[in-house]
């Protein structure tokens, strides 16, 4: 639980700091920079280094991937359906189907499923959302940001974008071990993610920035919350028969809120970033409450 208490007060610090005015309109941008370019590549460093996989993990695995497709389905329907603009389709996307499965997602499984349960939440986050984060969000990112860049400005992209250039490079040196050094300071950076994370939400967060925003963020967050737990419970255990505590804790993290990273490149991409920054502000408290709702549901299965 300490981990909820350091999100908790990061978020209430950041808020704490824009109302007393203490840090420059510029802060969340340096932070946001630090993360994408430091803090994230240390954590797919440290994590990814000793991956292994199995081949009964594949639904485990799929769920970070399954999740964003439907997001990207829904929303570009939604989007059509109701005359969104492109940059509101692409928040959408970002946000809605990436969930926060690492500095929130693996508290969270820890305090309602235990130690047992780390081991799933670690390989759902290490290969789907981080690879989803490297490759399929960066591609819509650029696809529906103003600029709409060709396939290969997209590729482009992509390999320089810091935390793929560290997912390539943590596949590539899993054969060699890590002096001790190195895996103490990759720790020590990866931590920085999480406290810089939601300070930077904390301090773009605006409550005025609701009015307008309620009608599609009322959609996030019930696509997010709701209704991708809901869709992958029904695949997984009604329609593919799948059981057990794996199972449990990989629909758990698909209801876990919007990932603050996915919000952060949105937003670095111009993707409508008051309602990027409002999915996450928003749907972390709101998380408090539907996500024992969600294993009380799971009990049975």
């Amino acid at each position: 639980m300490n981990n909820l208490i350091l999100l908790i007060l990061c978020f209430a610090a950041g808020i704490l700091l824009r109302r007393t005015r203490r840090m420059p309109e510029q802060a969340p941008a340096t932070l946001n920079s630090f993360i994408i370019h430091v803090s994230v590549p240390a954590l797919t460093l440290f994590y990814l280094h000793d991956l292994k996989l199995s081949g009964d993990i594949i639904l485990i695995v799929a769920m970070a991937w399954l999740q964003f497709g439907l997001a990207a389905g829904c929303f570009w329907w939604a989007g059509r359906k109701l005359t969104l603009p492109r940059a509101t389709v692409g928040a959408l996307v970002l946000t809605g189907g990436m969930g926060n499965t690492a500095f929130f997602g693996l508290p969270m499984i820890e305090a309602y499923y235990g130690h047992q349960g780390m081991a799933t939440g670690i390989l759902i986050d290490q290969t789907g959302s981080f690879l989803v984060l490297s490759t399929l969000c960066i591609i819509v990112a650029g696809i529906y940001s103003s600029g709409r860049p060709t396939a290969g400005a997209i590729a482009r992209r992509i390999v320089q974008f810091p935390p793929f250039i560290a997912l390539v490079a943590a596949l590539l040196l899993i054969p060699m071990e890590y002096p001790l050094w190195l895996n103490a300071v990759l720790k020590r950076l990866g931590d920085t993610l999480a406290p810089l994370a939601l300070l930077s939400v904390g301090l773009q967060l605006r409550l005025g920035h609701l009015s307008g925003n309620g009608r599609n963020l009322a959609l996030g967050l019930s696509f997010k919350l709701l209704l991708v737990p809901l869709m992958i419970l029904l695949l997984y255990v009604a329609l593919l028969g799948a059981h057990g505590t794996a199972i449990q804790v990989t629909i758990f993290e698909a209801a876990m809120p919007p990932m603050i990273t996915a919000a952060i490149l949105a937003s670095e991409h111009d993707l409508d970033p008051e309602l990027s920054t409002l999915m996450v502000a928003v749907g972390l408290p709101v998380s408090f409450l539907t996500l024992p709702a969600w294993w009380w549901v799971m009990q049975g299965v």
